[in-house]
């Protein structure tokens, strides 16, 4: 087993992916500050303990293509799909971003990314330690 597939990194992998995947949300909501009747999106929270749970929802199947072959299908998701934010400033233009809200949103998602790969790279020097790789 790698140590990539342990349940810690595993979930901070997921925890990274997440916030690549809203900071390309927000850079959208930003580069659409000014298109009229654009709604900002954004994504739902990431929930460590969701995630746990999403993993152990997963299942795995086979089914016969052929007399002699197998395919595995897996069944589940990261469950990163956007959703609508609730605007509460609309332009008159119809438009709903407002870019000082998402430039903080930008700031602390990075910061948030920073923590998470931190994390994740001391985990990894910690285990490499006390297997007496260095």
């Amino acid at each position: 087993m790698s140590i990539a597939k342990l349940p810690l990194f595993e979930a901070l992998t997921q925890k990274m992916k997440w916030h690549q995947t809203r900071q390309t949300l927000l850079a959208e909501n930003i580069a659409n500050a000014d298109t009229p009747d654009y709604r900002g999106r954004d994504l739902k929270q990431f929930d460590f303990a969701q995630h746990q749970a999403d993993l152990k929802m997963s299942t795995m199947s086979t089914r016969a293509t052929n007399a002699r072959h197998f395919s595995v299908v897996g069944q589940g998701g990261d469950g990163f799909g956007p959703r609508q934010m609730n605007n509460f400033e609309i332009t008159p233009e119809g438009n709903g971003v407002v870019l000082e809200d998402e430039m903080m949103k930008v700031s602390s998602n990075q910061m948030d990314y920073q923590a998470a790969t931190a994390v994740y790279k001391r985990s990894l020097r910690l285990i490499r330690t006390a297997l007496g790789k260095q």
